[in-house]
């Protein structure tokens, strides 16, 4: 039993393997007590070395770790999501499962199981702590004690066999407005899209099908309509079968964003076509009328050098480049196109906002950054080859961004926001950030007033171990985590 030697498996991105409870961590600074509340974040973090000798990033085990803020002081807790495939493998004590969403690599003692990582992303929602992964149901989990409670379809009304890991939510309904792509198995071109309301009962559901099969990561939610977007990370089932890789970039083909009013069904949706260019996370969506505004940060080309080129060309860094771009849709137009425009220079990913303002016209963005005119000697790999080494926040009142430097051995994961109070203005809070401390291979979490980057950490939270890279994570406030029962 011994992980690869590759990047992935190795340095800064050696597999964990480690459950850990650590109550009042080290801290610089003062963590300020009006931070109260849990920050919930996932990782890939496989416990056996992959089946076929190597794998990608994203198809290891999710783990789940929490910060619970609470007067001052920081709790620490990470648990493994107990997934099907996780105890199936635990059991055996080796790999089962094979390479990354392709079921025809597996062991045929796990042929039909269900194969999620539980690895992509973790939401609060009406009582459960719900661990994603886009290919699977979720995972329900204890939100206090991280014990995983099982499978989770929502008394059985999730028809689709997928669900996204980026569902978004109504800050004025408590909706949860959710879908799942291939909904009827790996490859297929159905989309099933809900709505579920604040109790966790689907109260809405639309079925349609996309112009072609593709990974269809996030979507953008308005108070009106939902917007999702088809970039060219394609799939194919035959390739599968051959035992090939699930996703490869195709250049040759155009993107498509399908209109859904929020209440719509299968019928009503319409597509408006654009240029090729590469798009994975939205920043927030909003709709003026029939006007319809998505912002996202995007690409000329692949970001992700894990999905090969399908023509074979080299991956390119400098055209996978993403910068904060709005797309804008007029429904009243006889144009079946949409504009885009670039609004911000920062190249980054991972954007945030004030959750708060969520599918509504709002002022402040966060997003992880790169900026290569600033020293770095970092040690270890990253898992896209672009090193995040400041936080950006951007202000769409005024076009100014303002940016905190981590330092020349340090980079950041996904940030968080957090609000100084349930009442207090938009952007009036905290940015919270993981950073890799590459020279030291341990992490820090890093408190900054998200008004005022530049001025440097208000606290920064000591970890005496590494986590990997993760891929998403959330801020759940201590009142909403105490006002819903935990129910299995």
């Amino acid at each position: 039993m011994k992980f690869p030697d590759l990047p992935i498996y190795t340095g800064f991105n050696a597999p964990g393997r480690l459950e850990a409870d650590i109550r009042d961590l080290e801290v610089e600074g003062e963590v300020p007590s009006d931070i109260d509340g849990t920050f919930y974040r996932v990782a890939p973090d496989p416990q056996y070395p992959p089946r076929l000798g190597t794998d990608i990033y994203f198809n290891g085990d999710g783990i789940i770790t929490m910060f619970r803020f609470k007067d001052g002081h920081v709790d620490y807790k990470s648990r493994y999501v107990r997934t099907d495939k996780f105890q199936l493998e635990r059991a055996a004590r080796k790999a089962l499962f094979g390479a990354y969403r392709n079921p025809y690599t597996d062991d045929p003692s796990v042929e039909g199981r269900i194969r999620s990582t539980a690895n992509t992303n973790i939401v609060f929602h009406a009582g459960q702590l719900l661990a994603l992964k886009e290919d699977s149901p979720p995972v329900a989990m204890d939100p206090d004690t991280l014990e995983t409670r099982g499978n989770w379809t929502f008394d059985g009304m999730l028809t689709s066999k997928t669900f996204t890991a980026h569902p978004k939510f109504d800050p004025g309904t408590g909706e949860m407005i959710c879908f799942g792509y291939g909904a009827k198995g790996e490859t297929t071109p159905d989309v099933a899209y809900y709505v579920v309301d604040a109790a966790g009962r689907i109260i809405h559901e639309a079925w349609f099908k996309v112009p072609y099969t593709c990974m269809i990561h996030d979507f953008a939610v308005t108070q009106d309509f939902v917007v999702f977007p088809i970039v060219p990370i394609t799939n194919d089932l035959e390739r599968l079968k051959a035992g090939g890789v699930h996703y490869m970039w195709d250049g040759s083909k155009d993107v498509y964003l399908g209109v859904l009013p929020r209440y719509g069904e299968g019928k009503d949706v319409r597509w408006f076509r654009g240029p090729n260019r590469f798009a994975s996370h939205i920043m927030n969506a909003f709709n003026d009328g029939r006007k319809i505004y998505v912002d996202s940060p995007v690409a000329e080309s692949n970001m992700f050098p894990f999905f090969p080129d399908i023509t074979g060309k080299p991956f390119d860094r400098e055209k996978a480049a993403s910068r904060l771009s709005r797309w804008s849709i007029d429904l009243d137009s006889n144009n079946e196109g949409f504009e885009q425009s670039q609004l911000y220079t920062v190249v980054g990913e991972f954007p945030r906002i004030d959750d708060r303002y969520a599918m509504q016209s709002y002022r402040h963005g966060y997003m992880a950054a790169h900026d290569p005119a600033l020293p770095f000697a970092l040690k270890g790999g990253s898992i896209t080859g672009m090193f995040f080494n400041t936080l950006a926040h951007v202000d769409h009142a005024t076009g100014k961004t303002d940016t905190y430097f981590v330092g020349p051995t340090s980079g950041f994961q996904e940030p968080v926001f957090i609000p100084r109070s349930a009442n207090a203005p938009e952007g009036d809070g905290y940015l919270a950030a993981l950073a890799n401390r590459y020279d030291e291979m341990r992490s820090d979490l890093v408190i900054l007033d998200a008004m005022r980057l530049a001025d440097g950490p208000v606290a920064t939270v000591r970890l005496p171990l590494r986590l990997r890279a993760g891929l998403h994570g959330n801020w759940v406030p201590g009142d909403h985590l105490s006002a819903q029962p935990s129910t299995a």
